[in-house]
């Protein structure tokens, strides 16, 4: 009969076998699609309305191919017809939906090394929603998924009169927010004026009172999509200005979710605690 310590020994073994499968098991849900050959660079795109937008999407291929051999499609959730679409080496929108005649666009030139992504030209609020890419070729096949939001946001320009810096940004959609703070963080009083149009975008006019020559400033503004950081430095000859934009909700691709990794720590707790 085995004894006691043996018995042990084979339950650690298979414990550690499970909790090891368990973790392959997370690791390949957290790694699933990742090595499609369709991916793209961004799949949460905002678009500033009226511009133009480039929806990602590409192939991963080692060399040019026949365009003859390849086929891409663009389409949108809850969208009748295509977006666009190339097959048998020829642009094909027989079935494509009116909302984007003459505004899509994939470059035949990209499509020989794989760049499938679609061009969408002065973009519209109805254009947000869930683009999908679909790619099939020499080189293998698959699809992406591109969520577009859409916009409206700009720069502020800065001007300084009589200890009074004044900022305009003539356009932003959702409505923002406006703060002005020192280079330390501390929050400022300013008066800031928000007007829209008949379209719903809003004018942003914000005045800093009173201000110190040579002292640097930060003013935020943002909405729901987008943040505008903005930092002017006061100077006997005017003001210097640096902006930056960023997205507000860009979804990072961590290789690992924050609940696959706490699932995994949970795992690996369980199997030192049982070990212990």
């Amino acid at each position: 009969m085995a004894s006691l310590k043996t018995i042990i020994g084979y339950s650690m073994v298979i414990l550690i076998i499970v909790l090891s499968a368990i973790i392959i098991i997370i690791l390949a849900s957290a790694f699933a699609g990742k090595h499609s050959s369709v991916l793209s660079l961004d799949k949460a795109p905002v678009a500033n309305l009226g511009k133009n937008q480039l929806l990602s999407c590409y192939q991963q291929i080692i060399k040019t191919m026949p365009l003859s051999q390849m086929s891409v499609t663009w389409t949108k959730s809850e969208v009748p017809g295509v977006v666009y679409q190339f097959k048998n080496g020829a642009v094909d929108l027989e079935n494509q939906s009116p909302q984007f005649k003459g505004r899509a666009t994939v470059s035949s030139v990209d499509l020989l090394t794989g760049n499938t992504s679609l061009l969408l030209s002065t973009v519209r609020s109805q254009d947000q929603g869930k683009y999908t890419c679909t790619v099939s070729s020499s080189a293998g096949g698959g699809a992406v998924t591109v969520d577009l939001r859409a916009g409206a946001f700009s720069a502020p320009s800065f001007t300084l009169s009589n200890s009074t810096l004044t900022a305009v940004a003539e356009r932003w959609f959702p409505k923002p927010s406006v703060t002005w703070t020192n280079l330390n963080g501390t929050v400022l009083h300013g008066n800031t004026s928000l007007n829209s149009n008949s379209a719903g975008v809003y004018t942003v006019d914000t005045v800093l009172s009173p201000i110190n020559m040579s002292n640097t400033y930060i003013l935020r503004i943002e909405n729901d999509l987008k943040i505008s950081v903005s930092q002017a430095t006061v100077t006997g000859s005017g003001v210097t200005q640096q902006t930056y934009l960023y997205n507000t909700n860009k979804a990072s691709s961590s290789l690992i979710s924050s609940t696959q990794f706490t699932s995994i720590i949970t795992v690996l707790y369980i199997g030192l605690a049982c070990l212990s």
